[in-house]
């Protein structure tokens, strides 16, 4: 269990960090059944911020890590699931301004509150 209280759940093979999260990947399966969505993809990982050298010191990238990336009317749309505002951490923000700047042009990004 997590600060927030979240259980870690299995669904078809793939663990999600909440109830909410799979819950919503159930919803999101139905919806690629009907044919609403296409190329639903479970925890994708996008650079944010490209690892560099400084000094002989190797940093490495900074990744931020969906929870769903998926296609809706020709659009591509990264999703983040969170159980209330609450759940929005300073790292979640930092890591979503980030991914905005990035990739702007390529991703519509939704933050899902169940």
């Amino acid at each position: 269990m997590n600060k927030y209280h979240a259980r870690k759940v299995i669904v078809d093979g793939v663990t999600f960090d909440s109830q909410a999260e799979a819950y919503r990947y159930r919803e999101l399966q139905l919806m690629q059944s009907a044919g609403e969505i296409s190329n639903l993809h479970v925890h994708p990982r996008f650079i944010i911020l490209d690892g560099f050298e400084l000094n002989g010191k190797k940093e490495r990238p900074i990744i931020y890590e969906a929870d769903f990336v998926y296609n809706e009317c020709g659009f591509h749309i990264v999703e983040d699931v969170k159980g209330g505002a609450a759940t929005q951490t300073p790292v979640f923000k930092l890591k979503r301004k980030m991914f905005l700047s990035r990739y702007k042009n390529n991703y519509v990004f939704r933050v899902v509150e169940k």
